[in-house]
């Protein structure tokens, strides 16, 4: 299973929304780009707005970002976006056996190496930039 790709759209979302910063950016300019329909782009939209990283003018005005690329991480995206469930990134099965000696002990057993590896994912994420990804599309 994979995370959502909400993050990655809009990551996408909003490089496109910064390189394009010059003319009018609407959801179906940027689903264009994605490959996604506008609905979708709308959606991820409200939630980067919502996080106040981004204005969205009514109607048909376009999206910018209320931030400068160097402030918004993929960790402040990913979180926008709510690219998880409610109580992290790894999700556990619902109903293991309390009455099995694996069951009854399944979350002692791997909660702790599980948060770690959600607080490393989002060590890492914090540490690169919306600047850090446009800089891929820069002119040569």
């Amino acid at each position: 299973m994979q995370i959502t790709s909400r993050l990655t759209v809009a990551a996408h979302t909003l490089a496109v929304i910064e390189y394009f910063k010059n003319a009018k950016v609407t959801s179906d300019f940027i689903a264009s780009s994605v490959g996604v329909n506008p609905v979708v782009i709308r959606r991820i939209l409200l939630q980067l707005k919502d996080a106040g990283l981004i204005d969205v003018a009514r109607g048909s005005g376009g999206a910018t970002l209320k931030k400068q690329p160097r402030d918004i991480t993929l960790l402040d995206i990913y979180r926008a976006v709510d690219c998880v469930e409610e109580g992290g990134l790894f999700h556990f099965h619902e109903k293991p056996n309390p009455d099995c000696p694996v069951g009854g002990r399944i979350h002692q057993a791997l909660d702790k190496s599980l948060a770690k590896a959600q607080q490393a994912m989002e060590e890492s994420l914090s540490q690169t930039t919306l600047a850090d990804i446009l800089k891929t599309f820069a002119p040569a």
